[in-house]
């Protein structure tokens, strides 16, 4: 599923509610962060929040130039009748659920920095914390119009939720976690994600920026 989809693909399970979901995304998406929206809005109706177990997804890896910087020339099969419709479904579901963006920034941006840091702070310290540091991520380039691809932006974010700033702007360029993060991006091809955003719950799993609905009978199973 390309990463302009919004609708659902949902099978439904009976488990129990201790499963996280797992949420395979990019944060340069802007289907992501409308997807995390909806999570969002589901996980409110909740009287335990779930778990999210995030997995990375790399949508620039073709375009991705060794100085980071994104080459637009690249034919991915993705032509600018494809960004309008896009940004169309972007818009519906902004009002849909309520949610102001900005778009001038993302398509310009790597998320691997992001994304090697915000996977370090996963593997190595409390799950609040790297919630914190991940959702800080998710508004900084879709709220404040920030750089998540430079590496003092991230130290800032990381400073605002106790991280030490400085650890955050050596891993970014540490090779050992960057492979990390690639070889997980390899698995989550191999497991079959085409696109993103993709919610997990078990064996399910629901595609897109789906409504706070959708997630609830992936999880629910009702």
């Amino acid at each position: 599923m390309s990463d302009t989809e919004s609708d659902a693909s949902v099978d439904t399970d009976e488990g129990a509610d201790a499963e996280p979901i797992g949420i395979y995304s990019d944060y340069v998406c802007p289907f992501c962060y409308l997807g995390r929206e909806s999570l969002a809005q589901y996980q409110a109706e909740r009287d335990e929040r779930l778990r999210i177990d995030w997995y990375p997804f790399d949508l620039r890896a073709d375009k991705r130039r060794p100085d980071g910087t994104i080459d637009h020339s690249v034919d991915d099969g993705k032509d600018e009748e494809y960004f309008e419709q896009a940004r169309e479904n972007v818009e519906r579901l902004q009002e849909e659920y309520g949610v102001e963006m900005s778009l001038d920034l993302s398509r310009e941006v790597d998320s691997l920095p992001a994304q090697v840091a915000s996977f370090h702070v996963k593997e190595t310290c409390p799950y609040e914390q790297w919630l914190a540091f991940d959702e800080a991520i998710l508004d900084a380039l879709w709220q404040d119009e920030r750089d998540i691809g430079d590496a003092d932006v991230l130290a800032d974010l990381a400073s605002d939720v106790d991280l030490d700033p400085e650890e955050i702007r050596e891993i970014v360029d540490d090779e050992q976690w960057r492979e990390r993060v690639t070889e997980r991006f390899d698995a989550a091809r191999r497991e079959g994600v085409t696109g993103v955003p993709t919610f997990t719950y078990g064996e399910y799993a629901a595609r897109g920026a789906v409504p706070p609905e959708h997630l609830r009978r992936l999880v629910e199973g009702h």
